[in-house]
């Protein structure tokens, strides 16, 4: 029996593949190019094939995006809140993997705890795709690197600085640069620090991976500046996090320590006057609505990797 690819957490997954699914991306989106956004591509790798979306979150980029790019391989989508479902009653997670299994082809979760993404999974007889949970958000970044790449070239030996609070964004980007050979730049409060589990792992792994307290030297050379909202889904410290956060704003003077051609992400929602200013995330190093776009491309070459066909 062949083994269900399922595409759950950067660091379980093997750089080769990760460089074919970004290229595969990369061509997906060329070949289409003054399409409408509605037509299947010519190959249709997910023809008879429908993916079930579950969402504990709200969402509209990962909602959006995965719709667009499953319609795009030629697919159909089923889209439900947890609570619509019988998991709002209780259903153990295992229960729903088995029978969304007889039902559908592959399953994409937007969950609360990064466990239900994992014990979903391990049941589950199709592949289940992680579209953002506490402990990682890997499409995201797969989206992240093909818009750094579209513009700058292949990712491999640049640096790339995240900014801010260490959240589940910052932990796929860890994940994933040993496996593309990237140098990441961390900088943040210490009460907000990244994960210290994922960056043994790629310290391990020979990933390069700094983090630091000052901003100004994290950015100084990079490639890539990208940070996030301080505030995420779940979180109650509100106050507190503006409070330490503060000093990691991402403005004109911090990107003009950033290399010269540098560019800025930011995965969205943002909130401008926090995080970023108004003159960094509209300003000319920007590039936040080609990587919101870029979701539908990356996603759609996650899923044919899935379903074999890369």
């Amino acid at each position: 029996m062949t083994q269900v690819r399922h595409f759950i957490d950067l660091w379980r997954m093997d750089g080769a593949d990760l460089r074919a699914i970004l290229d595969d991306a990369r061509a997906r989106k060329a070949a289409r190019l003054g399409w409408p956004k509605g037509k299947p591509d010519a190959d249709r790798p997910g023809d008879g094939r429908t993916l079930a979306m579950i969402f504990e979150k709200h969402s509209t980029r990962t909602r959006f995006s995965f719709d667009a790019a499953m319609r795009q391989l030629g697919g159909d989508v089923i889209i439900s809140n947890a609570q619509e479902m019988q998991l709002g009653r209780g259903e153990p997670i295992e229960d729903t993997a088995r029978v969304l299994s007889r039902m559908v082809d592959a399953i994409m979760i937007r969950a609360n705890d990064h466990e239900d993404v994992e014990r979903l999974a391990l049941t589950a007889t199709v592949p289940v795709i992680n579209g953002l949970s506490d402990k990682g958000h890997p499409c995201q970044i797969l989206a992240d690197l093909l818009t750094i790449e579209e513009h700058r070239g292949r990712i491999e030996g640049k640096t790339i600085a995240w900014v801010g609070d260490g959240n589940n964004v910052c932990a796929s980007f860890i994940h994933a640069a040993p496996k593309l050979g990237f140098k990441l730049n961390i900088a943040c409060p210490a009460l907000y620090h990244p994960d210290l589990h994922d960056l043994a792992r790629a310290a391990e792994q020979q990933g390069r991976v700094e983090v630091t307290e000052d901003p100004r030297a994290a950015v100084a050379g990079a490639h890539a500046v990208i940070t996030d909202t301080w505030v995420s889904m779940g979180d109650t410290d509100h106050d507190e996090r503006l409070d330490a956060l503060e000093p990691y704003q991402v403005d004109e003077k911090l990107m003009d320590l950033a290399a010269g051609e540098a560019v800025f992400l930011h995965c969205l929602p943002a909130h401008r006057g926090e995080e970023v200013t108004d003159e960094v995330i509209d300003g000319p190093k920007s590039l936040i609505w080609d990587e919101a776009e870029n979701r539908i491309h990356a996603q759609k070459s996650i899923l044919a990797w899935c379903f074999g066909a890369i």
